[in-house]
């Protein structure tokens, strides 16, 4: 039994095809996992809230940062190493925090959180995640951050950043643009439910994705383990309300500063669009923070970070970290020409290991290396510290 299973895997996740010659681009990763994954799936990991206006408007604003190529340089050979709280990796890249992200692909988790490490980039775990940080601690190195969805108890709160922690996790992300749960009306219509539960509609798309079947059958239908670990904890809880929609709470500035003082370790704030929280947030010791619309999955009239980012940069000295919709190495110098430190991505991630398996997230930071490379040699640049001073967005 094991070597078929071995002999489809192979054939699915194709470890000896040439990916370069196959999916030489982010759209190509895309459009593969859209036909690997049951469409319940695809809607939880490529929709948004409303409309999708922010979702597109992310794109938009992005493409609109032009630049003019500077010529006659000579030979070149980009480095696009980064830093970022006191941390040298090799892209200024990382893999940002989704939730549930061992529905999208089993165990991608732990896939990511290898890759990251072998690639020498950040990866962020979720709260809502179907592994746990003790899980993943032989997994994350140097490179293992966690984000929280706040705790509304005080004693889980804290047993929490305990365990996190012992771990190994380094860095704490705190996200604040979350105060409500979004609608996501295309991920409702696709039939998910949280938890998710697999009723013969879903299982009718399941029956059309066999490597995503078989790889979830051999380890189980995924679940929120950590938030589940304290589900006997809550008091009030209905038998149909799910622990997650219980457990958190909307943060305000007290809650950022008990964080700060209870957290020993590099600590980030994750949705900050608005240029006096940046200050605030700088002044109560926070040690970065990251710019997020949510990709367009919380308020469908949110500004981009790419949009915000300048004024941004004015209010504050602290490391900026932006995402939302970015996708290529080109996005990537987009940002740090306006002002930012440093990009995180996490559908591209998903796409990456919903399209290749465990090969994926690999060959996603090949193409941002070669494409940032491509990219500074047509603007003459050979580090990004060159980026600040030395390019100017056209």
């Amino acid at each position: 039994m094991q070597v078929a299973l071995d002999i489809f895997h192979r054939a699915y996740d194709g470890p000896h095809m040439d990916f370069h010659a196959q999916y030489p681009a982010l759209s190509d990763l895309r459009s593969r996992a859209q036909k690997r994954v049951p469409k319940f799936v695809w809607e939880y990991l490529d929709s948004a809230t409303g409309e999708e206006h922010t979702k597109a408007r992310n794109r938009q604003k992005l493409d609109e940062v032009l630049f003019v190529p500077s010529i006659l340089h000579g030979e070149s050979a980009p480095e696009v190493s980064g830093s970022l709280m006191g941390q040298v990796y090799d892209l200024p890249v990382g893999i940002a925090p989704v939730g549930m992200s061992g529905l999208i692909w089993p165990n991608a988790e732990k896939t990511l959180a290898r890759a990251a490490v072998a690639a020498n980039i950040p990866y962020t775990l979720s709260t809502v995640a179907t592994q746990t940080p003790e899980d993943l601690a032989p997994d994350i190195g140097q490179n293992g951050w966690f984000q929280l969805y706040p705790p509304r108890d005080e004693d889980i709160r804290k047993d929490l950043l305990q365990r996190v922690k012992a771990a190994g996790f380094s860095t704490l992300v705190l996200t604040v643009d979350v105060p409500s749960a979004s609608r996501r009306e295309r991920q409702v219509r696709s039939g998910l439910t949280t938890p998710p539960k697999l009723t013969p509609r879903l299982l009718a798309q399941v029956a059309m994705r066999p490597a995503w079947a078989l790889a979830t059958a051999q380890s189980g239908m995924p679940r929120m383990k950590l938030i589940d670990d304290y589900a006997g904890q809550m008091s009030g809880l209905s038998s149909t309300a799910h622990a997650g929609y219980l457990l958190r709470t909307s943060p305000d500035w007290d809650y950022v500063q008990w964080l700060r003082d209870n957290w020993e370790g590099a600590f980030v704030v994750k949705g900050v669009l608005r240029q006096a929280d940046g200050a605030k947030l700088e002044a109560m010791g926070v040690d970065a923070l990251w710019l997020s619309n949510h990709a367009g999955r919380q308020f469908d009239a949110a500004p981009t970070p790419i949009e915000v980012l300048p004024n941004i940069r004015a209010a504050t000295r602290l490391p900026l970290i932006v995402d939302s919709g970015f996708e290529t190495g080109l996005d990537i110098l987009r940002a740090l020409a306006l002002g930012a430190n440093f990009v995180m991505m996490g559908r591209p991630f998903h796409y990456a290991i919903a399209a290749l398996g465990a090969g994926g997230p690999a060959h996603l930071v090949d193409i941002l290396q070669q494409d940032l490379r491509a990219n500074m040699g047509q603007l003459g640049l050979e580090h990004f510290c060159d980026v600040p001073n030395g390019l100017q967005p056209f």
